[in-house]
């Protein structure tokens, strides 16, 4: 019972401060109000140098990569045009040979 006669007293105290202007009003600055953008962490130089070789070393693998299949098709052309260029040479001489046994076996009769 006694909760009951203090809880009046509490309240009767508590709007007594607020209508006697003690009450303390919420301010904040301008700059405060305003939106905060978030702040952004900066690559560090270790993470920026590993990052930058590692983009460098694949960019320059893919770029040789490429030149040396390019290279290699274009060797492979080359060479498979010389082997048919000495398959011609072969197959003339060959029938070149054969007529001049043709010849030489025609003049022994």
């Amino acid at each position: 019972m006694a909760s009951r006669t203090f809880l009046p007293a509490v309240r009767t105290a508590s709007r007594s401060l607020v209508s006697t202007g003690a009450r303390r009003g919420f301010q904040t600055s301008q700059v405060l109000r305003q939106d905060v953008a978030p702040v952004r962490k900066p690559v560090g130089a270790f993470r920026g140098g590993l990052f930058g070789f590692l983009l460098g070393a694949t960019t320059s693998g893919a770029g040789m990569y490429y030149y040396v299949v390019d290279e290699y098709r274009v060797s492979n052309l080359l060479l498979t045009e010389d082997i048919y260029a000495l398959q011609a040479a072969v197959q003339r001489i060959e029938a070149y040979v054969k007529t001049l046994e043709e010849k030489v076996d025609a003049k022994k009769k």
